[in-house]
């Protein structure tokens, strides 16, 4: 019996990429329409409610893009976001935002990895 790399790899590659580049881009067009549309002191004031907002909305975007299921991305999400938090209290936030999209993008990859086919396709 030949066991293919797919059925032992624990990480989605495909979904790993692409949940990373939904992300980055959703995250990025919401940032730009604030940063234009409002004045930094808003962002002095209300960031730290309107940062892990914007988190959640761009996270609710890619799972509908890439139709990821709503518990792994609640997850995803959450330790992602927590990620960001620590490092960003730690370093900069141009540090943590790409290490939580990364933690982001590997949780959705490896939830999705772990998920068996159904019956039809095997």
């Amino acid at each position: 019996m030949r066991v293919s790399p797919s059925t032992i790899d624990p990480v989605d590659r495909s979904l790993l990429w692409r949940a990373a580049l939904v992300q980055t881009l959703a995250v990025g067009a919401l940032f730009a329409v604030l940063a234009v549309s409002l004045p930094h002191g808003f962002f002095e004031d209300w960031g730290a409610v309107v940062g892990p907002a914007g988190w959640i909305a761009a996270s609710l975007v890619t799972g509908r893009v890439l139709r990821i299921p709503l518990a792994t991305l609640a997850l995803a999400s959450a330790a992602a976001g927590a990620a960001a938090a620590l490092l960003g209290a730690v370093a900069a936030h141009a540090v943590a935002l790409p290490v939580a999209i990364g933690v982001f993008a590997l949780l959705c990859a490896v939830r999705a990895a772990r998920r068996p086919e159904p019956l039809a396709a095997r």
